[in-house]
C-alpha cells in the first residue's frame, strides 16, 4: 500500500510524532506478545493433550518442540522475504500464521495434524522474531530506539506471563476429563484473538521508511520519517540514508567479507550467549527444577509465577535505562549478576539446599537476564547491520537464537538427570557461559546508544574486521 504524500509542516507536533511512532512500534510488539504466548501455552496444554491423544514420550517431546522446529525455517527465509517484499507485508504474513495456527492447533483429532499446526505456528514465531525488531529499529528515532526496541521483548515476557493465568483459568473450568477433551483446545485456540487484533491494527501501520528508501520510494520514506520525527529530522535522516547508498538489495555472500562480517559475528555470538546461559531451561522447566529441589506442585506453580512476574518487571528496567546508561553497561551488569546467581544455584543443588534462598537466586538470574541479554540481544542485532543486508543478516542472527534454544531445550533434561552431570554441574555450565558472555561484551561489543542506523553502519566501515576493542 502506497502512502499518500503530503507537504511537510515546519511546526511539527512532537506529541503527534511520539504517538505515531509509539503506535507503530506498539502494534509491532504484539508480534512479540504472540511469540511469548505461543511458546508458553503448550506447557500448560501438554499433559492434557498427551492424555487425549495417547502420545508416546517421543510424540510428547515433538508436541513441545514442534513450534521451535518451525522457527528455524521461519527465521531463515523471513530476512530474504522482508528485504524483497517489505517489513509490513511480512508482519501481516506472521499475524495470519499465528491466527491460523491457533485455530488449526485447537481442532485436530489426531497427532499428525496437530504437529503440522504447531510447525505453522513456529514459522510465524521465527519470522516475527526477525522482522519485529528490525521494523522497530528502522522506524524509531535514534534517541528512543533503545526503549522502543525493548518493547518487543516486553511483548514476549508479557505473553509468557499472561499464558500462566490463561492456562490456570481454563484448567479451572472443568475436571481432568474435560481438560483432556476440551481444555487444551481452548488454551491454544485463544491465541487467535490477539492474532486477529494484530491483523486489524497492522492496517494503520506504515511501511519501514528505510525499506521504502532502499526500493527508491523516497517520497513515501520521507513522509513516514516526517511523521515520526518532524521535517528537519526527516531531511537529515534521508540525507544519511542516501549517503549510505541503500538503493540496492544486498546478498548473503556480502555478509561473509568486508565490513559486514564483524557485526554479523558479534550479533550471532551475542544471540548464542543469550540462549546458552540457560534462560529457557529455567523458563521451560521451572516446575521440574523446583520439584528436583524438593518443592511440591503448588509451590512449583507459585515459584513459576514469581519468575514470570520478575521477568516482566525487570524488562521495564531495560526500557527505562537502555537509552540513558547505554547497551554495554546493562549487558555488563546483567551478565555479571547472571554468572554469580547461576554459580550459587549450582552450589545449592550440590549441598542439597532448597526453599526461598534457591528461589531468590533463580529470580536474580531471571531479573538480570530480563534487564540485559533478553531485550538488548534483539536490540543490538536489529541495529548493527547495514540497511541493504539488514533483513538477511537478522535472519542469521535469529536462526542462531532458535538453533541454540532447541539445543538447550533438548540437553537440559539429559544433563539435569544424568548421574555424571546432575543439576549442580548443569547450572555451573550455564554460569560459565554467563561469565564468558561478560568477557565477550567487555572486549568486543561497541556502544550504539544515540547513533542513527547510518552512523552505526559508517562505524563498521571505519573499523577493521580484526579490531577487537569496542
Amino acid at each position: 500500500m502506497r502512502i499518500p504524500i503530503t507537504t511537510s509542516h515546519p511546526t511539527h507536533d512532537r506529541a503527534a510524532a511520539a504517538r505515531y511512532v509509539l503506535f507503530a512500534t506498539g502494534v509491532t510488539a504484539i508480534g512479540g506478545f504472540l511469540f511469548g504466548y505461543d511458546t508458553a501455552v503448550i506447557n500448560g496444554a501438554n499433559s492434557y493433550l498427551k492424555a487425549h491423544m495417547g502420545l508416546s514420550p517421543a510424540q510428547e517431546g515433538l508436541a513441545g518442540a514442534g513450534a521451535i522446529l518451525g522457527c528455524i525455517p521461519g527465521a531463515m527465509f523471513a530476512g530474504f522475504l522482508s528485504d524483497r517484499f517489505g517489513r509490513r507485508k511480512m508482519l501481516f504474513a506472521c499475524a495470519f500464521l499465528y491466527a491460523a495456527s491457533g485455530v488449526l492447533s485447537a481442532i485436530p483429532r489426531s497427532f499428525e495434524p496437530f504437529l503440522a499446526a504447531r510447525l505453522v505456528s513456529g514459522l510465524g514465531i521465527g519470522a516475527s522474531s526477525m522482522i519485529c525488531p528490525v521494523y522497530i529499529a528502522e522506524i524509531a528515532p535514534e534517541k528512543q530506539r533503545g526503549r522502543l526496541g525493548t518493547l518487543f521483548q516486553l511483548g514476549i515476557v508479557a505473553g509468557i506471563f499472561l499464558t500462566l493465568f490463561v492456562n490456570k483459568l481454563i484448567q479451572g473450568l472443568g475436571d481432568d476429563a474435560w481438560n483432556a477433551a476440551y481444555g487444551w483446545r481452548w488454551m491454544i485456540g485463544m491465541e487467535a484473538i490477539p492474532a486477529v487484533a494484530f491483523i486489524g491494527l497492522l492496517v494503520a501501520v506504515p511501511e519501514s521508511p528505510r525499506w521504502l528508501a532502499q526500493k527508491g520510494r523516497e517520497r513515501e520514506a520521507l513522509h513516514v520519517l516526517e511523521r515520526a520525527g518532524g521535517a528537519e529530522a526527516a531531511a537529515r535522516e534521508m540525507a544519511a540514508i542516501r549517503a549510505a547508498g541503500t538503493q540496492e538489495e544486498g546478498r548473503f555472500r556480502e555478509l561473509l567479507g568486508g565490513p559486514f562480517l564483524r557485526p554479523l559475528v558479534l550479533a550471532m555470538a551475542l544471540m548464542a550467549f543469550s540462549q546458552f546461559c540457560g534462560i529457557n531451561a529455567v523458563m521451560y522447566y521451572s516446575t521440574k527444577i523446583f520439584a528436583t529441589a524438593g518443592g511440591g506442585t503448588d509451590a512449583a506453580f507459585t515459584s513459576t509465577v514469581w519468575l514470570g512476574l520478575v521477568n516482566l518487571l525487570f524488562t521495564f528496567v531495560a526500557i527505562g535505562f537502555v537509552d540513558r546508561a547505554g547497551r554495554r553497561p546493562l549487558l555488563l551488569v546483567g551478565t555479571a549478576v547472571q554468572a554469580v546467581a547461576l554459580g550459587l544455584v549450582g552450589w545449592m543443588f550440590r549441598t542439597h539446599q532448597q526453599g526461598p534462598v534457591l528461589l531468590a537466586c533463580i529470580v536474580a538470574f531471571v531479573a538480570a537476564f530480563a534487564m540485559s541479554m533478553g531485550p538488548i540481544g534483539w536490540l543490538f542485532a536489529s541495529e548493527v547491520f547495514p540497511n541493504k543486508v539488514r533483513g538477511r543478516a537478522m535472519s542469521l542472527a535469529t536462526l542462531t537464537v532458535w538453533v541454540s534454544c532447541y539445543v538447550v531445550a533438548q540437553t537440559f533434561p539429559m544433563m539435569n538427570d544424568s548421574p555424571a552431570v546432575g543439576p549442580a554441574r548443569t547450572f555451573w555450565v550455564y554460569a560459565a557461559v554467563s561469565l564468558a558472555s561478560f568477557l565477550f561484551v567487555l572486549v568486543w561489543i561497541p556502544e550504539t546508544k544515540g547513533r542513527t542506523l547510518e552512523e552505526i553502519e559508517r562505524m563498521w566501515e571505519r573499523r577493521g574486521v580484526g579490531e577487537a576493542r569496542p
